[in-house]
């Protein structure tokens, strides 16, 4: 059965995300006005790119240039299952076409990792800020892998607390990476690293924590749910759910159910 999820992102640079599992399908030499990122799950592929055979499959990573022809079918009659993340021209340069027709396919399991854990970002409502740190790490791993990756600019104590203090001020509403950037005359990737190595964790999850603390303090006033997902800038009651209960161990409602009851552990004697 041919099986298709499509949807557009709200996450700068991601034109489009495309899940697929095909068997019978083949596509026609076509072209496409974006950078196709792709990764196999299941099965294989065979395509033919600029007159080219080639393939893909298993744990490589498959990057097509925009407008430049290619076709695609299933090296086998099992079919086969792909996440296809279409990335603007102003994501990779242009200089990097060649290298990309020439070697389409690169074995690198932690580019695979990173473009895996992109989509299961991308599949989350409210993780957009996860989604371009970790779209920002990818574009820096395809330059060093597809082009001339310059010498990385030295990490930076500062920066990363610039980045600290505009989450802080702007936890409800949030930031994108892209503002930040512009902001602070940084390029995205370098302050995800920054910030990494300043402070142990990426800023998408030191985010996270300032709403997960901010709902805590509110659900045991009282609040709804509900009304704290807003209130804190989680997407809906399901992002806070899933978040608070990876942080805290319990439910919202569950925590918010022993608002103002005491401490009924034995002290230490």
């Amino acid at each position: 059965m041919e099986l298709v999820t499509a949807w557009r992102p709200r996450v700068p640079g991601i034109a489009e995300v495309f899940h697929a599992h095909f068997v019978d399908h083949a596509y026609p030499p076509h072209v496409h006005d974006a950078w196709t990122l792709l990764i196999v799950d299941e099965g294989a592929i065979r395509f033919d790119l600029d007159r080219h055979h080639r393939g893909a499959a298993g744990s490589s990573v498959t990057l097509l240039p925009p407008n430049v022809a290619h076709d695609g079918r299933a090296a086998t009659g099992d079919g086969f299952r792909k996440r296809v993340l279409y990335l603007d021209t102003s994501v990779l340069d242009a200089g990097l076409a060649g290298a990309a027709v020439d070697r389409p396919g690169v074995d690198d399991p932690l580019l695979r990792q990173r473009i895996h854990q992109l989509h299961l970002a991308l599949d989350a409502p409210g993780d957009e800020l996860e989604a371009e740190s970790r779209l920002a790490l990818i574009r820096d791993r395809l330059r060093g892998h597809f082009g001339r990756l310059a010498a990385p600019a030295a990490l930076s104590r500062g920066l990363a607390g610039e980045l600290r203090d505009l989450l802080d001020v702007r936890t409800r509403e949030g930031i994108t990476l892209q503002e930040a950037g512009a902001l602070l005359q940084c390029h995205p990737g370098h302050l995800v690293r920054s910030f990494t190595a300043t402070f142990g964790l990426p800023p998408h999850r030191y985010l996270v924590g300032r709403r997960v603390e901010q709902a805590r303090r509110l659900l045991l006033d009282g609040r709804r749910p509900a009304d704290v997902a807003a209130e804190v800038g989680f997407h809906d009651q399901s992002h806070l759910h899933r978040h608070f209960v990876r942080h805290v161990g319990v439910t919202p409602a569950r925590y918010a159910a022993q608002g103002g009851v005491p401490n009924t552990l034995p002290s230490a004697r």
